[in-house]
């Protein structure tokens, strides 16, 4: 079925709207088609902790070499860099909070940097020896992180609430949960903030939790994927989930209840996260591992992320 319009026509086909542009404008991308964006080797093997502005441009760390962290401008072709982190340190995510602060998960020194919003400098928020590492984080509207802590030789792990306390200072403490959990590492939230999602890679599942304080209740396991398949993870607004099937090379696109709707080729077998960006969020990037570049393909809903910083959810 097709409607014309002036020298553009719309286009529904396989349940996919797109527009067909027969003027000098580009094609707009069809839905979970994904695109190469960056240049190959831009990034080093770390490439990882892929977030959005509200001015969208997106963020990643490991640009060129360890502990930097580099920016794609919005409708960009190739990354530039943003800033450096402390010597010793490397970030493995990156996330914004409701005010446009950015953090960023330092895994070497097992710190979580802030940097304001419209500056560059980043400074210690939190840090603790207690860490294995905080690997991924992610942020709640009240500006609480959760952040997940794998310990890799022993194939087990467990998450950090991260806040301020009521004296102002920040705290955190592993949330205790009822279970054991495995090599905790893509981590989100549920669109009304009281569910947390928790990629494990050693076991390939993906578990949920009721929030409920400081505690982890209600375990429940939502999917399991093969062994080591499985790295970073985003909601969208309508409450799926998005986890990056790293080896497989492919973003599984799934409900609450583990009913995988689709699985997005991309075009690279190693992603290791994503993020959604753009001007109305509902444009997935990609960090690729292999290759090192970033990719990227639409989607019908904007993220959770997105919506959190525009206060609209």
């Amino acid at each position: 079925m097709a409607i014309t319009s002036g020298r553009n026509f719309w286009c529904l086909c396989s349940s996919i709207l797109f527009v067909v542009a027969t003027g000098p404008a580009q094609a707009e991308t069809r839905l979970f088609e994904s695109v190469q964006v960056t240049p190959a080797g831009e990034y080093t093997f770390g490439i990882e902790g892929p977030a959005a502005d509200l001015d969208g441009n997106l963020f990643v760390v490991n640009l060129g070499k360890p502990g930097t962290i580099g920016r794609l401008p919005a409708g960009g072709a190739a990354s530039e860099p943003f800033t450096v982190l402390p010597e010793g340190s490397v970030g493995n995510a990156i996330r914004f909070a409701r005010d446009g602060t950015m953090f960023i998960a330092d895994y070497k020194k097992h710190n979580i940097f802030a940097i304001p919003k419209r500056a560059t400098e980043p400074t210690v928020w939190f840090h603790s020896d207690e860490m294995n590492q905080p690997n991924d984080i992610t942020i709640a509207r009240d500006g609480t992180i959760y952040a997940s802590d794998p310990n890799w030789k022993g194939r087990e792990g467990h998450i950090w609430r991260i806040a301020k306390g009521a004296d102002g200072t920040v705290q955190g403490q592993v949330m205790p949960a009822p279970r054991a959990m495995g090599t905790t590492n893509g981590i989100d939230l549920s669109p009304d903030g009281k569910t947390l999602y928790v990629g494990e890679s050693s076991s390939g599942q993906i578990w949920s939790y009721a929030i409920s304080g400081n505690e982890l209740t209600g375990a429940r396991l939502v999917k399991s994927f093969q062994p080591d398949t499985v790295d970073g993870l985003r909601t969208d607004v309508a409450g799926r989930l998005y986890v990056a099937r790293i080896l497989k090379g492919t973003i599984a696109l799934m409900k609450p209840n583990g009913a995988v709707e689709r699985e997005i080729a991309l075009r690279a077998k190693e992603p290791t996260n994503l993020a959604f960006g753009g001007g109305d969020g509902k444009t997935v990037f990609v960090t690729q591992r292999q290759g090192g570049f970033i990719e990227s393909f639409r989607t019908d809903q904007p993220g959770r992320e997105h919506c959190l910083q525009r206060a609209r959810c």
